[in-house]
């Protein structure tokens, strides 16, 4: 039997606009020339390439000439990170960052210890904020790199990132400040340097552009070393010849998104909207704070694991996951982190919006967990007596 679907992954990935995937055919088909090659077809190339390069730089309020193509955010943080630490070692040996941020931060700081550098992991509060003052307090002279998103990806919880700024100034730390703002890009009104961030990931797939390409801004004059080595595309920083097709369909999507502030009162409408419905089911725990980024709402049915009401879920049409896509039903170590009892973190779901999403989708999840925590406590029940 068909149903309507209502999609509430948005913060895992979004549908395509069809403006940017009919672009990236258009420049598959008629722009199919190297960007690096010194000929007609390859000068057409490296034209568009270079529109689609200023236009998502100038979203984001940077210079074209500051904008690096990754193969995605992960790539991006790794080079961010991997690429900063290594140009930095002389001048110090301590990194800083939370134990909230996105796993592709987290196991390159690991990596980092591996190879000599000492790390501190900030820990959040219950609502998964970061303290400020303990954020300072962690950089001092010896900080060459400081690594925070700006909105984290499974709870929407807003970090302090200008604070890192200011505290790296403070200190006269020689820290680069890194901040992964993969789920802020196109949702928050924000610039890199404003932020006072050298290093910025963005991705496409959040913004209803394609898999397989993301940017990372590194402000002008700041120095980080490769960490792929070829032909010295992307500045020498991501060697490797360059998508046309993904770049240009990312700046598509970039076109068309609406600005932060035409859709902030539509998802606050639709948060909150989807907190009340969930307070009036008492198992039910949101774990998102009240001023978390509102497109994002985290919350626990405590009782019924996250993967069997993901199940129960999506029979009835209504998707959405278990903490990041890229845990891949592993526990959620920003849930860990928070403190929250391992009932609640078993359990905790994570709703994640676009400009697609309606009314109707809101209704259809908290009608959803409502009926499962019912039906899967039947089941319990039935199973209790054999």
């Amino acid at each position: 039997m068909e149903h309507t679907e209502h999609y509430l992954d948005n913060a895992a990935t979004t549908q395509v606009l069809p403006e940017a995937a009919a672009e990236a055919l258009r420049l598959m088909t008629e722009q199919w020339g190297n960007p690096s090659s010194l000929h007609s077809r390859g000068f057409a190339a490296k034209k568009e390439l270079d529109k689609a390069r200023a236009a998502i730089a100038k979203r984001l309020g940077v210079g074209p000439g500051e904008l690096v193509f990754t193969g995605g955010g992960t790539e991006a943080n790794n080079l961010a990170l991997l690429g900063a630490a290594q140009a930095r070692r002389r001048l110090g040996n301590k990194i800083v960052t939370t134990a909230v941020e996105h796993d592709s931060v987290l196991e390159a700081v690991r990596e980092l210890e591996n190879r000599g550098f000492q790390a501190v992991y900030l820990q959040p509060d219950s609502t998964g904020r970061i303290d400020p003052a303990a954020l300072a307090e962690a950089i001092d002279g010896d900080t060459i790199l400081v690594s925070l998103m700006l909105v984290n990806n499974e709870t929407g919880a807003v970090l302090p990132v200008e604070a890192a700024a200011r505290a790296i100034r403070a200190k006269k730390a020689p820290a680069l400040l890194h901040t992964d703002c993969v789920q802020a890009f196109c949702k928050l009104d924000f610039a890199p340097p404003k932020l006072g961030a050298d290093l910025c990931t963005i991705s496409a797939h959040k913004i209803h552009g394609p898999k397989g390409l993301g940017a990372l801004y590194v402000k002008r004059g700041t120095r980080i070393l490769p960490q792929v080595f070829g032909g010295g595309q992307e500045q020498g920083l991501r060697p490797g010849t360059e998508s046309l097709p993904l770049a240009g369909a990312f700046a598509k999507a970039v076109e068309l998104a609406p600005r932060p502030g035409e859709l902030l009162p539509k998802m606050k409408g639709l948060q909150g909207l989807l907190r009340e419905l969930l307070a009036a089911i008492p198992e039910v725990r949101v774990n998102s704070p009240e001023d978390s980024l509102p497109y994002i709402l985290n919350f626990s049915p405590v009782g019924v694991r996250a993967e069997t009401m993901l199940h129960f879920l999506a029979q009835r049409g209504v998707y959405v996951s278990a903490g990041s896509a890229c845990g891949r039903g592993k526990p959620s170590h920003v849930l860990a982190a928070m403190g929250l009892p391992r009932e609640q973190a078993a359990s905790a779901l994570r709703a994640s919006f676009s400009h697609f999403t309606r009314e109707e989708d809101v209704r259809a999840l908290a009608e959803g967990v409502k009926a499962g925590l019912e039906s899967l406590a039947k089941e319990r029940q039935r199973r209790g007596r054999g």
